[in-house]
């Protein structure tokens, strides 16, 4: 029943050009005939919940029915994120603020919300600063983010930019751990952690961990902007696996650093998996999280939670072993907290 459901409100929704044009794009890949690529897409979005992005993203199309039944798809991962998180609770992750209040403990950096009456407030956090990270209350994917010199500018003429431009939550600047920064120095290389919790016996459990490493002298590492991903195996925290950015392009080594990414173990990293799961406690009506996670010399500090973690960067065809996505793994971490994929799907 949740299944048919889904797919009328995915055949409602259709943007029909877009799905030819990706029709189109499986065709130059494979030279599969058009006409059983449109069927077997639809096919696929009946069976395994998978739109015709992930039918593309993920080359279902090269995988036979065992395999294609291992992909955590579009519709998937609503059902997962329907079950695990309380929507009325989702402002806490989106509004930054508030995050950052609520997770204060994990937060081990200085930040302020500034308006328009800050100003003493503003010069009192810039002081002594070289320079600090401005953010939008409400973005994602690392847009509107700004790394400021406190420098270059008149303090005043700064602070009415920031108002001007709605860039309101100031961070201190996160200095990260030594041989983190020697992977990537001019963004904070960041840890995504997907945590899972069950408020029925208070557990949680790591799902799954990626490396997020920013490029082309960018300050932000995320995916969409120009960084790169490759997962985190989660009990050893070493990279197995070549990154991946947007392009398609992959890498064993950071192109500008030289460092070697496949073979890096994250330092921290047991540290990082306790630290996840306190987290996963503090907002318990939000079950399942993707965490980005900081860390320094001193330590770690959570950048921010992401409430409707993406199912699009955990499985991506040069990341899997056997042409197998991530399910498997979802329903070892179920087990852990003492839920079945039954209870989810």
């Amino acid at each position: 029943m949740k299944n048919i459901k889904y797919l009328f409100i995915r055949i409602k929704n259709l943007d029909y050009k877009n799905f030819f044009n990706y029709i189109n794009k499986v065709n130059k890949k494979t030279n599969k005939n058009k006409i059983f690529i449109f069927f077997d897409t639809i096919y696929c979005g009946i069976k395994y919940q998978a739109g015709y992005m992930d039918y593309y993203l993920f080359e279902m199309y090269d995988m036979n029915k065992q395999q294609r039944s291992t992909v955590l798809t579009r519709g998937k991962n609503n059902m997962i994120i329907k079950y695990f998180n309380d929507k009325k609770y989702f402002n806490t992750f989106l509004y930054k603020p508030k995050f950052n209040e609520k997770f204060k403990k994990f937060i081990n950096r200085d930040w302020i919300l500034i308006n328009e009456n800050s100003y003493e407030k503003f010069l009192k956090f810039t002081n002594g600063k070289v320079n600090f990270i401005a953010k939008p209350i409400d973005g994602t994917c690392g847009k509107g983010i700004e790394k400021i010199n406190v420098d270059e500018t008149d303090k005043k003429e700064l602070f009415n930019y920031l108002i001007q431009n709605k860039i309101n939550l100031l961070e201190e600047n996160i200095t990260q751990h030594d041989d983190v920064n020697k992977m990537y120095p001019h963004s904070i290389n960041t840890i995504r952690v997907i945590t899972l919790y069950n408020n029925k016996n208070n557990k949680s459990t790591v799902f799954s961990a990626y490396f997020r490493i920013g490029n082309n002298n960018k300050f932000v590492d995320n995916f969409n902007s120009g960084g790169m991903v490759v997962p985190i195996d989660v009990k050893t925290g070493e990279i197995k696996y070549n990154a991946l950015d947007k392009d398609g392009n992959l890498y064993d080594k950071h192109p500008m650093t030289q460092t070697n990414i496949k073979g890096y173990v994250i330092p921290k990293w047991d540290e990082i998996i306790k630290f996840s799961k306190k987290l996963a406690l503090v907002e318990k009506n939000i079950g399942i999280v993707g965490w980005d996670i900081a860390v320094t010399n001193k330590g770690l500090d959570v950048v921010e939670g992401n409430e409707f973690p993406g199912h699009d960067i955990y499985q991506l065809p040069p990341h899997r072993t056997d042409n197998i996505g991530v399910i498997p793994e979802f329903e070892k971490a179920l087990n852990n907290i003492g839920l079945t994929k039954k209870d989810i799907f």
